[in-house]
């Protein structure tokens, strides 16, 4: 116990060097979480959901933007955690070296890439917390119900965490991370219930759709966000925790390839 309470407390220690960096540009940082919401309900919420009107959502109705509402939240998740942790990370890893000096103290390469996936995951959640009040001043959220978005968001910034480091063991150059964003990001973002019910595609696309994290997130967002404690909510959470238990020891094992050698 004593040698993994050391292990967690090294850990700690790059979150916190990340976190002091953090701090210094945090006046910058923390505008686009603020801001999102705004430029995504005038967008799609007063524009299109003008012409939507009501979506169905489960047994009843509810209006577009607060169906809209959730998603954003989890796009955001997905956003924070996977761009902390493939371009910020790469840079860290390979610009900058920061990785080559943590691995020149007593810090092993496993707490260095567990510390920047918790750093990504709780960058995550401080967009979420900054989202929160934002969503509920249109009367999209309640309160305290959308507190527990902010446990999700950490599972979730696991997840896209994990995601992104594995992606960063395995590009040769920062610019190859257009491929996974083009590729995989994208139809996440447009085809994971975001922006319209999943019903709305065909079987095949659901079926394909349902694999996606992304998904699982956000149909456990809107669970929550709605107070519905049904087997969307249990899937969600089921779905992202067995995700990052494959992942996360997928991408320090493909790390520890690249770097250790």
């Amino acid at each position: 116990m004593s040698r993994l309470s050391a292990s967690l407390r090294r850990l700690l220690r790059v979150w916190q060097r990340n976190l002091t960096v953090y701090r210094r540009n945090w006046k910058i940082s923390f505008l686009p979480p603020l801001l999102e919401p705004f430029f995504y309900f005038l967008a799609f919420g007063l524009g299109f959901g003008g012409m939507v009107g009501e979506v169905p959502l489960g047994e009843g109705s509810v209006s577009y933007l607060a169906f809209l509402a959730p998603a954003i939240i989890a796009i955001s998740v997905m956003g924070n955690a996977f761009y902390e942790n493939t371009y910020a990370s790469f840079v860290r890893m390979y610009y900058q070296k920061t990785f080559d000096a943590m691995l020149a103290t007593p810090l092993s390469l496993a707490e260095v890439i567990s510390g920047e996936i918790l750093w990504g995951a709780t960058k995550a959640v401080l967009a979420t917390a900054l989202m929160l009040p934002v969503i509920t001043l249109f009367g999209l959220l309640r309160t305290p119900e959308s507190l527990l978005l902010l446990p999700l968001a950490l599972l979730g910034g696991l997840a896209f965490g994990a995601l992104g480091m594995l992606f960063t063991a395995v590009v040769p150059t920062i610019e190859t991370f257009n491929l996974p964003v083009f590729l995989f990001i994208t139809p996440m973002f447009l085809f994971s219930g975001t922006f319209f019910p999943l019903e709305n595609l065909p079987h095949w696309a659901q079926l394909l759709a349902l694999s996606l994290p992304l998904t699982h997130l956000v149909q456990a967002a809107r669970a929550l966000s709605f107070s519905r404690w049904d087997e969307s909510l249990l899937w969600g959470v089921a779905y992202l925790c067995l995700f990052t238990a494959i992942v996360f020891p997928l991408a320090v094992s493909r790390m520890h390839r690249r770097l250790i050698r």
